[in-house]
């Protein structure tokens, strides 16, 4: 099926900018929105990232503020990290994750983990994509990959649930 071949080869072979890619200038708000929607795969247009979600990504404590209007590299590569986990954890889960992975490391450090983890889940889905599979199939390889991200989805939270600071724990008991 010539679909599937075509989503196996972007799934193999379309990956976002590495860090050194990314522009080495300050980049205004609209620019960051153009560069930011073209980092990942998206079929039928994907959501689309706006000025005000990147304002609130930075009231929320995922982003950094910008230097004046402009933003940087950091920002690109946590804009980029952000738009790929907000597919599947909420914004809570995508903060705890991230200020868990920042201890000790500099941004450029942690796009590299994210960059290579990103790698590894598109090549290990790619693999499970047969190029000549009949059409009839394609409802039971859909089934697999929902319970797969299913599951996958269960151990995240549960990770999550173990790397969140007591106090947090403690906070949410309160509420």
């Amino acid at each position: 099926m010539e679909e599937l071949e075509e989503l196996k080869k972007r799934l193999e072979e379309e990956r976002p900018m590495v860090w050194d890619g990314f522009p080495d200038i300050g980049l205004y708000m609209d620019q960051v929105i153009s560069y930011v929607s073209r980092q990942l795969i998206t079929y039928d247009g994907g959501e689309t990232l706006t000025p005000a979600m990147v304002n609130n990504y930075i009231k929320d404590g995922l982003l950094p503020r910008a230097d004046g209007k402009k933003y940087a590299r950091t920002h690109l590569a946590y804009l980029t990290a952000i738009c790929a986990l907000k597919q599947v954890l909420s914004v809570k889960e995508t903060r705890a994750l991230l200020a868990a992975d920042r201890k000790g490391r500099t941004a450029e450090e942690l796009y590299a983990m994210f960059y290579e983890e990103l790698s590894l889940a598109l090549d290990c889905t790619a693999e499970v994509l047969p190029p000549d599979l009949p059409e009839e199939e394609l409802p039971r390889l859909a089934l697999r990959l929902a319970l797969r991200s299913y599951a996958d989805k269960l151990a995240c939270e549960r990770i999550l649930g173990l790397i969140t600071p007591p106090e947090v724990k403690a906070e949410r008991r309160k509420r």
